[in-house]
């Protein structure tokens, strides 16, 4: 009996991988940009390389693993993600969660597009900014019904500044038809950082030190 229950269960559990699998191409949005990137071409994006890399943002960003979303077996791992954040009712421990997976899905796009892989790269780079869309929107929820986030607050400003960071790191080795988009992405870091921002200066705590221009 109990043989027949965890072949019947295996069986389930097979079968609803598989449909999530297919669900899971089948909605994915699929984008298409030119070949050519934007390699340092001039003394310009030179500079802002230098720049880019001398920022000094405290973050450390996870790594992205091995399994990235162009390999076949990246639809089990966001499988696993999905069951992760459905299991988990603590509604901190689910912001951390989602911070998690779009710290990993921002690495992963850019090893994409470093490997010239733009439009599953962008479609990653997507993913990566609604995930921490979604950990700062658990955040205000949790702020709403009278919970203190200053130490998940105080994350999320330097994780926004550290997407941004990586973001325009992206965009100097992005198609030229692909920038517009990319740069529309970083809105989503830009709203985190300052709804962030504004609950440590409401604490009278110190600030992270910004790196980017009249923010």
């Amino acid at each position: 009996m109990f043989r027949r229950f965890v072949i019947v269960l295996s069986t389930l559990v097979f079968s609803f991988s598989i449909l999530f699998v297919s669900i899971l191409r089948t909605a994915s949005v699929r984008y298409s940009f030119s070949t050519v990137s934007s390699h340092f071409s001039d003394e310009t994006s030179d500079n802002e390389r230098n720049n880019l890399n001398q920022m000094k943002i405290d973050y450390y960003l996870a790594y992205p693993g091995v399994v990235l979303p162009n390999s076949p077996l990246w639809p089990l791992k966001a499988l696993r993600d999905k069951l992760w954040l459905l299991i988990t009712s603590n509604e901190s421990k689910k912001a951390e969660l989602n911070l998690l997976f779009a710290d990993k899905r921002l690495g992963a796009a850019k090893i994409l597009f470093d490997n010239k892989d733009y439009e599953t790269g962008y479609t990653t780079l997507t993913k990566a900014e609604k995930y921490l869309e979604q950990a700062g929107n658990i955040g205000s929820d949790i702020r709403a019904k009278g919970g203190d986030t200053t130490e998940l607050s105080n994350t999320l400003v330097k994780a926004s500044l550290k997407h941004r960071q990586i973001i325009e790191e992206i965009i100097l080795i992005a198609p030229e038809d692909a920038k517009p988009k990319i740069v529309e992405l970083e809105n989503y870091a830009i709203k985190v950082y300052q709804t962030n921002l504004d609950v440590l200066k409401a604490k009278g705590l110190p600030l992270p030190e910004n790196p980017f221009c009249c923010d």
